[in-house]
């Protein structure tokens, strides 16, 4: 039998943490990030258990990412750089994205948005903005990104930044918010931090124009 719930169910899991067994956890991998394989079990929502089954997942660390955002200007800063995990693009694995950074023991989310946006593009963030924070791919990853907005002044802004030390080679682009959302259009912005971000900024665009 089919059990049903109504959408009020959706605010709260029915299912929890506790619903889980964790019978086995292994490291397949160690290096700069760690690949876990998790033997486990868990209830089903029409009641019992479900069968042992094995699950690999990649641990990461959490991540910021930032939207650099000119309210004066209707511009937006994206930063370009190679991306290993696009090395077979058959465009380009250099992507264009809003600044972004790991979260390193000690540091608040906030204090790396700061970080990130003056290592990656030489800018100085005012008002941080929380958008969103999501799971890129919990199936397989147990990494969380945080979103903010960064409200900052453009002028001046460019050329290439990073760090040497972390291989960094970092070309940085102001362009208008017309011309950032007919490159998300067009398929250039394929990464979720930067669609998250830009179509959050495209439905709050005139109200931080409006208090400006």
């Amino acid at each position: 039998m089919t059990t049903t719930h109504t959408t009020d169910d959706l605010a709260r899991p029915l299912l929890g943490r506790d619903d889980v067994e964790l019978q086995q956890r292994r490291c397949l991998y160690q290096g700069f990030f760690r690949l876990e394989a998790l033997e486990l079990r868990h209830r089903l929502f029409e009641g019992g258990w479900s069968n042992v089954m094995t699950r690999e997942v990649h641990d990461r660390f959490d991540a910021v990412g930032v939207l650099l955002y000119d309210v004066k200007r209707d511009a937006v800063v994206m930063v370009e750089q190679f991306r290993a995990g696009a090395i077979d693009d058959l465009h380009s694995p250099w992507k264009l994205e809003v600044v972004a950074g790991l979260v390193e023991e000690g540091e608040s989310l906030e204090d790396v948005a700061r970080r990130e946006a003056l290592e990656e593009s030489g800018c100085n963030v005012g008002e941080l903005i929380k958008l969103h924070t999501y799971y890129p791919s919990p199936g397989a990853c147990n990494e969380q990104v945080t979103l903010f907005c960064g409200l900052i002044d453009s002028c001046g802004l460019g050329g290439v930044h990073g760090l040497d030390e972390e291989h960094e080679d970092i070309r940085v682009h102001v362009v208008s918010f017309a011309r950032a959302w007919e490159l998300l259009e067009n398929g250039r912005l394929d990464n979720a931090m930067s669609l998250i971000a830009m179509h959050w900024l495209a439905g709050q665009r005139a109200s931080l124009r409006a208090r400006s």
